[in-house]
């Protein structure tokens, strides 16, 4: 390994007190350049692991070639939605096809599918010798029931209007933009001026957990399975460029993430809410079933 490896100008360098490096790339998940550039780093450092800014619940976007992942973006049916709720509840799973919605607007704008810099990741790491993989993300329906516990019942009305409207189309100059930063996390951020609440779900949080990940990643190695002496390992952790600047702010300082990942309780005006729909569906079938006993007689 060279000690001084050559590396992008996305990549910052930090180090743990036992003497491990990592290689934090900051990426536009839209930008080709971004996926050199993690091809760059993994080749130069040769790492033990490669941490990737994904959930367990995210990666098929590792397993799928990219004109699937492109079709599977542009087509939310009706199929995705039933699941979605079934998952995730009614509100949780509209807001989070809503999430997608915008991806996949990205998505057909730009002609390129989303993530493009974690699958080309998981190609380099294997590539080297013993290196394994983390998934260092927080689940994202934690993300997403954090977040929309953070907003009131109007606010979330406005959130999922803002969504739905906030489908322009892209200039090339915005897709140049890409090179240099995240587009998606852009939109988010220009929502969260708006949301500051989802500011601290959707950035700050994650910068911690993040940061708590990649130390985990970063851990002393033995020098063999023989050898009782330890040796200090390196980490390429791929993540969103939006991420960086909170990660090395947090890389001093100790993570509790205990607080982060708990669900936050409805409040009164949201159980209020979802107890309607429940009557109001059920009060459908009733009257579904009054009217065809009646036909019937």
């Amino acid at each position: 390994r060279d000690p001084n490896p050559e590396l992008p100008d996305t990549t910052v360098c930090l180090e743990t007190p036992e003497g491990c490096k990592v290689y934090v790339v900051g990426t536009a998940h839209f930008s080709i350049d971004s996926q050199n550039d993690v091809s760059k780093v993994i080749n130069a450092t040769q790492p033990d692991v490669v941490m990737l800014e994904l959930c367990k619940s995210r990666m098929n976007i590792l397993e799928l070639d990219e004109n699937t992942l492109l079709e599977e973006a542009k087509n939310i049916n009706m199929d995705k939605i039933r699941l979605a709720i079934k998952q995730s509840g009614v509100v949780q799973g509209v807001m989070h096809l809503l999430l997608l919605s915008m991806s996949a607007h990205l998505t057909k704008e730009l002609g390129m599918a989303p993530g493009g810099e974690f699958r080309r990741a998981f190609i380099e790491a294997q590539r080297v010798p013993g290196c394994r993989m983390h998934l260092g993300d927080r689940p994202i329906q934690i993300t997403l029931k954090r977040a929309l516990g953070s907003l009131s019942f109007w606010q979330k009305l406005s959130l999922a209007w803002y969504i739905i409207t906030s489908k322009e189309p892209i200039s090339k100059e915005e897709v140049e933009k890409c090179k240099q930063k995240d587009l998606l996390e852009q939109m988010l951020k220009e929502m969260t001026g708006e949301f500051p609440a989802l500011s601290r779900v959707f950035v700050d949080e994650r910068d911690i957990f993040l940061t708590h990940s990649l130390k985990f990643a970063a851990r002393p190695m033995l020098e063999s399975p023989s050898a009782n002496g330890l040796i200090p390992s390196v980490v390429v952790g791929v993540v969103g460029i939006g991420h960086v600047p909170g990660i090395v702010a947090n890389w001093s300082k100790e993570q509790n993430i205990a607080d982060i990942i708990t669900i936050p309780e409805p409040s009164a005006i949201s159980r209020i809410v979802k107890s309607s729909i429940k009557l109001s569906v059920l009060g459908l079938v009733v009257w579904g079933c009054y009217k065809i006993i009646h036909i019937i007689i």
